[in-house]
């Protein structure tokens, strides 16, 4: 599989160890639910990087160490989200609109939505939170609430600071979207 670059696949495996230290089989196979919808809906030809894994990943793996898994499914709720919001949403026909000010804007545009686009973020954060629910865990509707908050919050950088603020490019963008997860749904469950 070319998902990924050769240290993508070391930053995953790190991410791997951490949920399976954590949290064993059911925390590997919803990180794997995440990891393989997300990439095979991805349309991009690049492989992700480490830093691309980190800011997807990153937060879930710190979580599971932590041994919080409201927080871990939080994080990868916002990760799936925002990755089917995007993919899917590229199929919409009709224009996005600007989360800031419901301007139409061109397909692509940093922070642009559709309605099918937010759909389907609903349905990524909602497979989180049905896994983690099918697999005993209690929250269900705090991971899938912390999904779709971590997934706005994405455009909402994403048409606010992302490029306008040299450090803050897609994948910081992509970092806080899942630290918002993460924190959501710690506070919400």
């Amino acid at each position: 599989m070319k998902w990924l670059t050769g240290r993508g696949w070391a930053a995953a495996l790190a991410v791997g160890l951490a949920t399976v230290w954590g949290f064993g089989w059911r925390g590997v196979m919803v990180l794997l639910a995440f990891f393989v919808s997300s990439s095979l809906l991805s349309t991009k030809q690049a492989r992700s990087n480490e830093r691309q894994v980190l800011a997807n990943g990153g937060i879930a793996a710190l979580a599971a160490l932590t041994g919080s898994w409201t927080s871990f499914a939080g994080a990868l709720a916002a990760a799936n989200a925002d990755t089917w919001a995007t993919e899917i949403g590229r199929f919409s026909p009709a224009s996005p609109r600007l989360i800031t000010n419901g301007a139409r804007v061109p397909a692509g545009t940093d922070g642009g939505m559709t309605l099918l686009g937010t759909t389907a973020g609903i349905a990524g954060a909602g497979l989180i939170a049905a896994l983690s629910y099918v697999f005993g865990q209690r929250g269900a509707l705090a991971i899938a609430v912390a999904g779709v908050v971590g997934m706005l919050v994405d455009s909402l950088l994403g048409a606010t600071v992302q490029g306008k603020i040299r450090w803050m490019d897609n994948d910081a963008v992509n970092l806080a979207a899942t630290l918002t997860g993460a924190a959501c749904a710690a506070l919400v469950a």
